[in-house]
């Protein structure tokens, strides 16, 4: 396919989907909602307009900016057919959702009424979103500190291995919901409570999986530090660590998917805020467009955090040209 050709491809569907809102007549029943944003007076479909128009206006941006760049060219046009079938998904949900409202409602809400929620709610899903996201960050930071220096120590010393493996073992095959009555009793707060839960979520895979690396670290790359005079700390930290690096990361990569659904899950059942928070809130008065925009940012936010753990994995392991599997690693960290 062209490239200039792949660009428009990619915002046909977006173009259409526009299109479709301004021309096909809303037959169903429905309020159409007006709200103020600064000075002017906006509709959800003014609303869901825009969005699209500024999809259209990103993706030809990126596009012409990726003109140059071989990889990131055939990237584009590789997804240029994905995006304009969102596009037309985007016109039959909005056909079917809202303008004939084929579907049963108030379950299925067309893409106007959801994106009418950061309208009617911006600033109150904004605070929950913060919420969730200093809840989880929380978690996360703790869990992993925990899980890289418990996998460290099983890896690296017997006695620890010996008496902890077991433990690590037994606790990690236990969802991490399951301790919620317990968590909710020792700790002093529900924030403290949920917290306690994602570090149990990041801290058994990242420990084992840590552990794992450090086990896995030939003995010939001792041997040649050992020959160049190095002691335990370096040994663990300058040789096995680095090597056990991949390993770590596909434990943040694993742990992040179970914490993440462990931090909503723990907001639904007892947080005083959060997007779990909020979707039981709209729940209860069967807002559920304000649900379906609960779970987009959750979509946003998930996405986002795979691709800054991503970003730090591929700067990380650099030194691997790409790979990252453990059968290839020995080679390049022996270099």
């Amino acid at each position: 396919m062209n490239y200039v050709l792949s660009i428009f491809f990619t915002v046909a569907g977006f173009l259409a989907a526009a299109v479709g809102n301004i021309l096909i007549p809303q037959k169903a029943e429905l309020k159409i909602s007006s709200y103020r944003v600064g000075d002017f007076i906006v509709t959800i479909e003014d609303n869901y307009r825009t969005v699209l128009l500024a999809l259209i206006i990103f993706f030809v941006i990126v596009g012409i900016a990726h003109r140059g760049n071989k990889k990131k060219r055939a990237r584009y046009q590789h997804q240029a057919a994905l995006r304009f079938a969102i596009g037309i998904a985007l016109l039959v949900w909005d056909i079917c959702g809202t303008k004939y409202q084929i579907v049963t409602q108030p379950f299925f809400p067309g893409p106007s009424q959801i994106l009418g929620a950061f309208l009617e709610d911006g600033p109150f899903i904004l605070s929950n979103t913060l919420y969730s996201l200093r809840l989880y960050f929380a978690g996360f930071i703790i869990g992993a500190i925990a899980g890289v220096g418990t996998g460290i120590l099983i890896g690296w010393f017997g006695r620890v291995r010996y008496w902890v493996s077991p433990v690590l073992h037994m606790t990690g095959i236990i969802p991490a919901v399951a301790w919620m009555p317990f968590a909710m009793t020792l700790f002093p707060s529900a924030f403290a409570a949920a917290v306690f839960l994602i570090v149990i979520c990041i801290w058994f895979p990242v420990a084992s999986l840590t552990a794992m690396g450090i086990q896995s670290t030939p003995r010939q790359m001792y041997e040649a530090a050992r020959t160049l005079g190095a002691n335990t700390t370096y040994l663990i930290f300058h040789v096995a660590v680095p090597h056990a690096l991949p390993e770590i990361f596909s434990g943040f990569g694993t742990s992040n998917a179970f914490a993440f659904t462990t931090l909503v899950m723990a907001e639904m059942m007892g947080q005083p805020g959060g997007l779990g928070y909020y979707i039981n809130l709209a729940q209860t008065w069967s807002s559920y467009y304000k649900v379906f925009a609960a779970i987009l940012v959750m979509a946003v936010m998930f996405s986002v955090i795979t691709g800054i753990l991503n970003a730090v994995k591929k700067k990380a392991l650099q030194w691997q040209n790409g790979t990252t599997t453990s059968s290839t690693d020995s080679r390049v960290s022996g270099n």
